[in-house]
């Protein structure tokens, strides 16, 4: 232990205030990275105990953000009518906001989950986990057909992909027409769970409910175990704030009980009217998230730190902000190594700036908050690499560059350095 102390760091970000709530910091610390991993965290690390020094004075260093609600994987099959096609590209979209870890929600089922695997997943820098959708062709107009719901199927893949997938995914279904033998209330719903006993991971539901046959109440109190997850919390067809304007009981009772509420942003699923009034009154998402896809990059959603910093000005702290886009997605997923810089984990870190000004912000409603606080990211490592730098942070200066950068070649070369040279 002390030969490794004594070994040079790769990267130490010096002068930041981590906040890793996992372990109970918020303080100013310096953060040293070797071989990928966090090998330091202290209050000061000698500049000279590292290779290379970024200043982060003034600057919020955290845990990698998490991200358990987004869409990453396009089907193999194009032609296939009705199929999700909005999905994005994960490294072109994560890093800037922060976000080294994220999960696609039911994009893909049993019948394309290896694909989603080995195109998609593999060769990804931000870590892309995935809910396999309990319809087996996945995300799209097969949600609505019963006979596409394969328990097995979908038990399955996520056990034979139980290092990259994290649960089962039921979404969409049914929710106008009237239900009949074709269209029963519960059926995507209750296949899902069945899935999710089978291969013991939990369900995410993006559900709407419809009483008296298929009412929200029933959904957290009789259909959803501890640990399941809903989706989409502050939507405006749920029943979360009652006509005085107060939580009504069965939403903490569901808490209780262990139902987890994430946020879920998406297209239409977050709306002021729900969210301000429920945080007001205690009552904050467990699990920020975005739902964040093609169809939604340029707004409401944007990013996710445009997602958390909508929860600041509804009035949560900024630690509670940063614990519930770390530690708490983490725990939802179960993956609790992740969401923290606890010395020997993945260097996994987000930089970034809390802003203080006039900032307004929108819901899917199109309605307008104002507020002062932003966050922005100005650096993200993944694995200890540097994958977003928007400031030039980790280089030097152009007049101080290293002497091959002043040479010119005999003939043209494509010239890509690395923050390590």
């Amino acid at each position: 232990m002390a030969s490794e102390r004594c070994e040079k760091l790769d990267l130490l970000l010096k002068g930041g205030r981590v906040i890793d709530p996992a372990n109970h910091v918020d303080a100013v610390r310096d953060v040293g990275i070797r071989k990928g991993k966090v090998a330091r965290v202290e209050e000061a690390i000698p500049a000279d105990a590292s290779a290379h020094v970024v200043d982060v004075s003034g600057l919020l260093v955290t845990p990698g953000l998490i991200d358990i609600h987004i869409h990453a994987y396009i089907t193999r099959q194009p032609r296939r009518p009705g199929l999700f096609m909005a999905s994005l590209n994960a490294d072109a979209h994560f890093p800037g906001s922060g976000v080294t870890t994220c999960v696609d929600t039911g994009s893909a089922g049993s019948e394309e989950m290896a694909h989603f695997r080995e195109t998609v997943i593999e060769g990804s820098v931000t870590r892309i986990l995935a809910y396999v959708n309990i319809s087996a062709p996945g995300m799209g107009d097969p949600e609505q057909n019963i006979r596409t719901f394969d328990v097995d199927a979908a038990a399955g893949a996520a056990t034979a992909h139980a290092d990259v997938v994290v649960g089962i995914k039921t979404a969409h279904y049914w929710p106008r027409e009237p239900f009949d033998a074709e269209h029963p209330p519960w059926e995507s719903v209750e296949r899902a769970v069945q899935a999710g006993e089978r291969c013991g991971m939990p369900v995410m539901v993006d559900f709407w409910p419809r009483p008296p046959e298929r009412s929200y109440p029933d959904l957290l109190l009789k259909m959803l175990r501890p640990g399941d997850i809903h989706t989409h919390v502050f939507a405006r067809q749920f029943p979360v704030i009652d006509e005085k304007g107060k939580v009504y009981p069965y939403m903490y009772e569901a808490r209780e009980r262990g139902i987890w509420f994430d946020l879920g942003h998406g297209s239409a699923s977050f709306w002021f009217r729900n969210g301000a009034r429920a945080i007001a009154e205690g009552f904050v998402p467990d699990s920020i998230s975005t739902d964040l896809h093609m169809g939604n990059i340029q707004g409401p959603v944007f990013s996710m730190l445009d997602t958390m910093s909508k929860c600041l000005v509804m009035g949560m702290p900024l630690e509670e902000v940063i614990y519930r886009s770390t530690v708490t997605p983490a725990r939802a997923i179960r993956r609790p190594e992740l969401g923290t810089l606890s010395v020997g984990v993945e260097a996994d870190v987000a930089v970034l700036e809390h802003l203080k000004g006039a900032f307004s912000y929108r819901d899917c409603g199109h309605t307008r908050m104002d507020g002062e606080d932003r966050l922005v990211c100005k650096l993200t490592l993944r694995k200890g690499e540097v994958v977003w730098d928007r400031d030039a942070m980790t280089v030097p200066g152009w007049e101080d560059a290293p002497p091959d950068y002043w040479e010119v070649p005999v003939v043209p070369v494509k010239v890509r350095r690395h923050w390590r040279e």
